[in-house]
């Protein structure tokens, strides 16, 4: 049992730490020439300096929407994982991890939807920017996310507390 415990605390960790690289880091749209965009700034390479020059995204809602739902994903991965640990130690033996399953399900439909709403209209998020470039890792490690908190829903939707 405390093995199984480690690997679904390992799972929960890995899955907030890839929301956290998805949502705060800078490759969501990359373009040729070292320029990314990411859910918060437009970052560009300057050679001159050998740094990154960076403003605000655009003030487009359906970027909005993704924002939200992003963060929303991440505010429901931490309260499953504060809900699991106190699970854990105050739930009487047999009972069942329903409330931190159902949260972290939410935590995967909050991701699918944020990431399927910027690949459907990334044209209308990106239409200020030049045409070519694609999805950056970040976008990937969004999808990446929503299938691990998927499984990690379930699991704790059928684990059952043992001594």
């Amino acid at each position: 049992m405390s093995l199984l415990l480690l690997v679904v605390s390992a799972l929960h960790i890995l899955i907030l730490i890839l929301l956290f690289v998805a949502t705060l880091d800078k490759s969501w749209w990359t373009l040729p020439g070292k320029e990314s965009l990411n859910l918060w700034y437009d970052c560009t390479w300057n050679n001159d300096n050998k740094t990154w020059a960076c403003s605000n995204v655009s003030e487009n809602g359906w970027l909005k929407a993704v924002q939200v739902l992003m963060v929303l994903s991440l505010v429901l991965c931490c309260l499953s994982f504060i809900l699991f640990m106190f699970q854990l130690y105050t739930m009487r033996r047999g009972g069942l991890f329903y409330a931190t399953g159902l949260c972290q399900l939410c935590t995967s439909v909050a991701v699918f939807t944020g990431a399927l709403i910027y690949a459907i209209h990334a044209k209308e998020i990106l239409a200020e920017r030049p045409s070519g470039g694609s999805f950056g890792y970040c976008f990937a490690l969004a999808w990446v996310a929503f299938p691990l908190a998927l499984a990690s829903g379930v699991i704790y939707i059928h684990l059952r507390k043992r001594e």
